[in-house]
């Protein structure tokens, strides 16, 4: 007889959500600006400033977190309109902000084929077309575009908003059920995560071949980025505290960074046997390895002991640039594809020295930036002006 209730005590409690406190967390928009800037690193072919980024060094790197982060703040945006207006309101906001996504990758493929098609023809190098798959496009236009509309049609680099798209259309059932049942929403997330690995599960592109992000594998890091910001970061706290959590997570990152170096250089690579090497290289991004998986988790988990909400660093002008990035993620990832491409066709046509490698690098991340500060400067001059007091006039 005292089942029923300890099972609904237990159902209740799973039920609540716990949100982060209101207000703008800057280790948010710290880490999600690290990474709209390694993403445009990693996106210059054969640049060797990519071996600042995280990519090098680890199973995960800057997608990975990008849609973690996604996920979280999803979470904690749209579930406090959910909880306090209801359903209908948040969904509607969801899906208006799933169309910002879907607009924005329509106007970048459109650059891409615009400004692609033009230099490869102005500069007599047909080959720009082949590196970035925009060829498929100039030779079927009508095929192509209409792929392109309905996003099974992907240029190099422009598959992560996609997959951005598909989670978000699909945000307001997670976070209803992130309400009723936070913890069955996590495991169907991470059984439908191992069923996709398993069964092949994916979406076909076209002409050929599967998205570069299988999104029934890269959901995983979606939910369990909302799960976390509504209340999974408190039911996770033993484990953050945990004395064992430390030297674990540092074995880990060092075994990542070994193997992954493993893969680069093959005097290193000799040195371990043949199953543990295959077991990680090459690594498996499409279908996000698990070992993907357990990498991120590990730095997250860290990130949570070790930066607090109110670190004083967050606020020194240093960061600022790449925190105004991240605070205006979509404009600044969207600019860096293109830039990237630019960049990229500076190395081919002028010179692929080092000195012009860190030339273009640096100058991207500059007007990267730019862009974010320009954004916030003109929406913070769009607020509306504070409501004069009874009796008052404005500039009295």
């Amino acid at each position: 007889m005292r089942m029923k209730p300890i099972a609904m005590r237990f159902w209740n409690h799973d039920s609540v959500p716990v949100l982060p406190p209101p207000g703008r967390d800057l280790r948010l928009d710290l880490f999600r600006g690290i990474a709209n800037w390694q993403i445009f690193l990693n996106h210059i072919p054969n640049n060797a400033v990519n071996w600042i980024t995280t990519e090098y060094y680890g199973f995960s790197d800057a997608a990975d977190l990008f849609v973690f982060i996604s996920g979280y703040t999803a979470a904690f945006v749209y579930m406090r309109i959910m909880l306090g207006r209801g359903m209908l309101p948040a969904s509607t906001r969801i899906i208006e902000r799933a169309w910002q996504i879907y607009v924005t990758q329509v106007m970048l493929f459109c650059a891409y084929a615009a400004g692609i098609g033009y230099l490869a023809i102005r500069y007599h190098n047909p080959s720009l077309d082949d590196v970035y798959n925009i060829h498929l496009f100039f030779e079927h236009p009508a095929e192509m575009l209409g792929a392109a509309l309905t996003l099974r049609y992907k240029p190099l680099n422009m598959d992560i908003l996609p997959v951005y798209i598909l989670l978000m259309l699909v945000c307001p059932v997670i976070l209803w059920g992130l309400v009723q049942a936070r913890s069955l929403v996590m495991i169907s997330s991470v059984a439908l995560y191992f069923a996709a690995r398993h069964f092949d599960f994916n979406l076909s592109s076209y002409p050929y071949g599967e998205w570069y992000f299988n999104p029934f594998c890269w959901q995983l890091y979606f939910v369990s980025g909302a799960w976390f910001a509504t209340g999974g970061r408190v039911r996770s706290m033993p484990l953050i505290g945990s004395r064992a959590l430390v030297p674990l997570a540092v074995a880990y990152l060092i075994f990542a960074l070994v193997m992954t170096l493993a893969g680069r250089y093959p005097e290193l690579r000799v040195v371990f046997p043949g199953w543990l090497y295959d077991a990680f290289n090459p690594n498996d991004k499409t279908d996000l390895a698990p070992y993907r998986v357990v990498h991120l988790a590990f730095i997250v988990l860290l990130v949570a002991r070790f930066l607090p909400r109110d670190w004083p660093p967050l606020r020194l002008p240093i960061l600022r640039p790449v925190i105004l990035c991240g605070q205006q993620s979509l404009a600044v990832f969207s600019t860096g594809i293109f830039l990237s491409f630019a960049a990229y066709f500076i190395l081919v046509q002028v010179t692929d020295a080092i000195w012009m490698q860190v030339l273009v690098s640096v100058a991207g991340i500059t007007l990267l930036s730019i862009l974010s500060w320009f954004k916030t400067w003109v929406r913070r001059i769009d607020r509306p002006l504070p409501v004069a007091a009874s009796g008052s006039t404005p500039g009295a």
